[in-house]
């Protein structure tokens, strides 16, 4: 599967051809040269987001208990309010 690329003003003057580019792969689309998108069918589009976790079972943590014990601050950096 190869990709191909084509300008803005190719898309908007060719949609069609860039349809069935998309058919082979994934069309780049530049922005003054830069790539800003990308056209691909919908198979293929499914075939790369099928089965993948959601960012919340890629975040999760195992069940397993941490012990945490802060220590105390000790620092003369800080002082306490004087709120009066």
């Amino acid at each position: 599967m190869s990709a191909t690329t084509i300008s803005s003003r190719e898309l908007n003057q060719d949609v069609s051809n860039a349809k069935r580019q998309s058919a082979t792969g994934p069309v780049i689309i530049t922005d003054r040269g830069t790539p800003a998108h990308v056209l691909m069918t919908m198979a293929h589009y499914r075939q790369l987001t099928e089965n993948q976790p959601s960012i919340v079972d890629l975040l999760a943590m195992p069940q397993t208990d941490i012990e945490f014990e802060p220590q105390p601050v000790t620092s003369q950096l800080f002082k306490a309010a004087d709120l009066t």
